[in-house]
């Protein structure tokens, strides 16, 4: 863990420099792209007069740096701008509640992700030049190749109108039935994609002479499996950690408005169809601070896995 201290902090200088460029670009975006946000606020019926005036009172009216300025100003200060579709109510008000409906949602599926694609891969790589390796990985890629769009549907025609087993929409908490089609819909292709990675590395690590040296002491196979194989096999799916969040999140959009669910992705579409500029900001900025978060977390994990492993060395890298 040597060194841990100064790689975070150069690290951590960076973030700033990130979330301002990704800002300054997602905030020119917005305000050079089609649609009048006022406008939609206010209504079809609007009064020219009264437009322009809360324009001017929104600071719409000044020029693209220096409305850039004020917003930047604002969030040093903690403030992500009022809402233009929720009337007088802070963005911060209502993103929040939604990230949080969003957050227990990705964390099951992601649950599901490893604790189902793990084990489907560790058993095809020892199934390997047998019927069942074959079979596992074409209905992995099956299951991988089906969009959100797809298979909420079917899964609604078979789960609801069908096996009456499940709820066709809604959302009840993390312990009510209602978050089990979401959670699968969302965490099928990424238990497709750990299982089939996991099959790799193992049979990677499976031919190394540490492996045999294991046996050939007499180790049981168990043992050898579960101490040296599956342990060498985790590092490549620290990096799958963060490429699951990005397949999450995406999953998530279509999957919550199918499915009725009040998380970030009904809030975006929502945003985006309402102009709603300070609350697509705000997600893009949350997002992209996860992700940064998620990056420096992984290269962390990689050398209390791996002690061989240098932050030196995986900066460079």
């Amino acid at each position: 863990m040597q060194g841990l201290l100064p790689y975070l902090v150069r690290r951590l200088l960076w973030v700033p420099v990130i979330l301002l460029a990704v800002s300054f670009i997602a905030f020119a975006i917005t305000r050079f792209g089609p649609g009048d946000p006022v406008r939609v606020a206010m209504g079809q019926y609007s009064d020219p007069v009264v437009l322009e005036r809360v324009r001017h009172e929104e600071g719409l009216d000044k020029p693209l740096l220096q409305q850039y300025g004020i917003y930047v100003k604002n969030l040093a200060h903690g403030k992500l701008g009022e809402s233009f579709t929720y009337r007088n109510r802070d963005v911060s008000e209502v993103i929040f509640p939604k990230i949080w409906v969003s957050a227990r949602l990705g964390l099951v599926a992601m649950l599901i992700v490893f604790a189902v694609g793990v084990p489907l891969g560790v058993f095809a790589a020892l199934r390997q030049g047998t019927w069942a390796d074959p079979l596992s990985i074409s209905t992995l890629l099956v299951f991988q190749s089906i969009p959100v769009l797809i298979s909420v549907p079917l899964m609604q025609i078979v789960l609801v109108l069908k096996l009456h087993w499940l709820p066709a929409a809604g959302w009840g908490g993390i312990l009510d039935t209602h978050i089990v089609m979401p959670a699968l819909a969302i965490s099928l292709p990424g238990i497709a994609g750990v299982a089939r990675l996991t099959r790799a590395t193992m049979l990677s690590v499976l031919r190394e002479d540490y492996v045999r040296t294991a046996r050939a002491k007499g180790l049981g196979e168990f043992t050898v499996i579960t101490r040296h194989v599956v342990r060498n096999s985790l590092l490549p799916l620290v990096t799958v950690v963060g490429i699951s969040l990005a397949t999450l999140v995406e999953g998530a959009f279509f999957a919550e408005m199918l499915l009725g669910v009040p998380g970030i992705g009904q809030l975006a579409f929502q945003a985006v169809n309402g102009r709603d500029y300070n609350i697509i900001l705000a997600l893009i900025l949350i997002l992209t601070t996860t992700f940064i978060i998620a990056s420096i977390a992984i290269d962390i994990a990689y050398t209390i896995i791996d002690p061989r492993v240098r932050y030196e060395r995986r900066e460079i890298g």
